[in-house]
């Protein structure tokens, strides 16, 4: 997968996407809204198993205590938790859409540095045009196709 100013293109197609409110940075800090420059690889695949069909064989569903951690002074920094965690934390089954189906990336991880940012996700979009706070997002049927192709070390490649 490149990111390129048209979308994100992958196995001869091309996504339109949304990026951070942040645009793309080399200097990515938690919480600053931007879109990572590098090589990201995927990591993991959740989904809503109450809202659509199992969209690979290795995807996991996301049940109601599923937490991503964005504390960045906690050991567990960007990582999948579980409730109850105190500290600051995204929940992954949320009410609205964005998060039904979430390719995981390596930014910042396995061995996080506190404050290099956290949950850079490849995600479903608001609609177009619509920025993240740092994530990779589409239009529903484009990230399910994604999804469904992507397998663990495909590689992320941002400009």
């Amino acid at each position: 997968m490149v990111l390129t100013p048209c979308g994100l293109r992958y196995l001869g197609r091309t996504f339109p996407c949304t990026i951070g409110r942040g645009g793309i940075s080399s200097e990515k800090r938690e919480g600053d809204g931007a879109t990572p420059v590098g090589m990201l690889r995927v990591t993991g695949l959740f989904y809503r198993a109450d809202r659509m069909p199992l969209p690979a064989p290795w995807a996991t569903p996301i049940g109601p205590r599923d937490l991503w951690s964005d504390a960045s002074e906690d050991p567990a920094y960007n990582t999948h938790v579980t409730a109850p965690y105190a500290p600051s934390h995204e929940n992954l089954r949320r009410a609205d859409p964005l998060y039904d189906l979430i390719l995981t990336t390596d930014w910042n991880w396995l061995n996080a540095t506190p404050g290099a940012g956290s949950a850079i996700f490849l995600h479903q979009w608001r609609r177009r045009a619509y920025p993240t706070e740092g994530c990779i997002a589409f239009a529903r049927p484009h990230i399910r196709w994604i999804a469904q192709r992507a397998a663990p070390g495909t590689r992320i490649i941002v400009r």
